[in-house]
């Protein structure tokens, strides 16, 4: 099984590396990180880097491809026809194409889930219906052969949820196992239909903060308006 997860500037890295760790644990399997260019990816955080070895020009076919998102970096990356065209080719060859987080963004920007459901963070998750998808509010959500997930965490678990329908229950559970993989929150609010408004407003405001932050990571100078106005 050959597992292709795509990087790019501003990635969120949890996005990338929690559907790793659960997808390198199955049976006959080798995922490769692959980026438009090899060399050095940094994480939205900034404080994180990853040396990437393999470049879009050397892959040309997966039985999964991952599309993780990011705070800001997605919007530079759906404007990047080389990219999309890129994801649109390697998307012929897949068993499953999937997102985590504002990953579906661009598998909705290629034009692959026009007229398919499809989630998201659950801040811009609404971006979604302008490129003909259909946007809904869950954790998981599978149409035909694509599987996107909410935000960041739940990349673990679209991971989990693919690993059972290609190696089985059993194997899968020793995986969630074998990543020790248990989450018992103290709090009910990582759900946004379960958070209070002010509790919505406070995360609207990291997020915003964020997306500044990742503005001048980026330089995204010409889409910073309406990228601080998405996020607010």
């Amino acid at each position: 099984m050959k597992v292709i997860i795509y990087l790019y500037q501003g990635v969120t890295m949890l996005d990338a590396v929690g559907p790793y760790e659960v997808l390198r644990n199955m049976s006959d399997t080798k995922v490769y990180f692959v980026a438009e260019k090899k060399g050095e990816i940094k994480a939205d955080s900034g404080f994180i880097d990853m040396n990437v070895k393999y470049s879009i020009d050397e892959i040309k076919s997966a039985d999964i491809l991952v599309i993780p998102g990011s705070t800001i970096g997605f919007m530079k990356e759906m404007k990047n026809v080389r990219v999309l065209n890129w994801i649109k080719e390697i998307d012929k060859t897949t068993r499953w194409t999937t997102s985590v987080c504002t990953g579906s963004m661009l598998l909705a920007s290629a034009g692959l889930l026009t007229g398919l459901k499809a989630t998201s963070h659950w801040k811009p998750i609404n971006l979604l219906s302008n490129f003909g998808a259909i946007p809904v509010r869950e954790r998981i959500v599978e149409q035909e052969k694509y599987i996107t997930a909410a935000g960041v965490s739940a990349g673990i678990d679209m991971a989990l949820y693919l690993s059972d329908k290609i190696v089985g229950e059993d194997e899968t559970k020793a995986i969630q196992l074998a990543i020790e993989y248990d989450p018992q929150p103290i709090f009910d609010t990582g759900n946004y239909l379960n958070a209070e408004e002010k509790i919505k407003k406070i995360a609207g405001a990291k997020l915003t903060k964020d997306a500044k932050k990742g503005i001048g990571l980026l330089g995204v100078i010409k889409h910073s308006k309406s990228i601080l106005k998405m996020m607010k």
